[in-house]
């Protein structure tokens, strides 16, 4: 389970997609730029699992972001 999730955009003060996130998983702190295509590029190491990560993340911006 992911703790702590944050998000914000990229481009303050524009409409173009993209995010910052953060967030932990397994004790240890994740950061990534997540695009509108729904990839993210990872800043600090992948997390294991990472496809179940993915999903997770997604869910979680679906529901704060797009809807």
């Amino acid at each position: 389970m992911l703790q702590h999730f944050s998000y914000k955009k990229m481009f303050e003060d524009s409409d173009l997609p993209g995010w910052t996130i953060s967030f932990y998983y397994h004790n240890k702190q994740y950061k990534g730029d997540y695009h509108k295509d729904g990839t993210i590029n990872w800043k600090n190491g992948t997390p294991p699992g990472e496809e179940q990560v993915l999903r997770m993340v997604h869910d979680l911006m679906t529901f704060h972001v797009y809807e």
